[in-house]
């Protein structure tokens, strides 16, 4: 790509100009490919997303349960139920997540 020099291609509307990096055209799987690879990279930050909410919820909600006498008994208790039952399965995620890579 060194000996490359960049090419000004057909500008897009909107856009000053477009260089073409000299890759050279995609054949279809090639693109498929591609795509596909993409589509598991942004899976995978999704999930990793869902399993940070899931602790930062598990977390919530162990405040709640350990809050005391400032929350009603049934909340604290249902708060102390939902916290266990969060962690779990957001280990479970994890673990499903780190399967799935190797």
């Amino acid at each position: 790509m060194a000996n490359k020099p960049l090419k000004i291609v057909s500008p897009a509307p909107g856009v000053a100009e477009i260089y073409d990096l000299g890759r050279g055209p995609e054949s279809t799987s090639q693109r498929v490919q591609r795509l596909q690879a993409e589509a598991r990279l942004l899976a995978r930050e999704e999930i990793e997303r869902l399993d940070r909410d899931l602790r930062r919820l598990a977390q919530q909600a162990r405040a709640v349960a350990d809050g005391g006498e400032a929350y009603p008994t049934g909340i604290r208790e249902l708060a102390g139920r939902i916290s266990v039952d969060t962690a779990q399965r957001a280990e479970i995620l994890r673990a499903l997540l780190d399967r799935s890579v190797s």
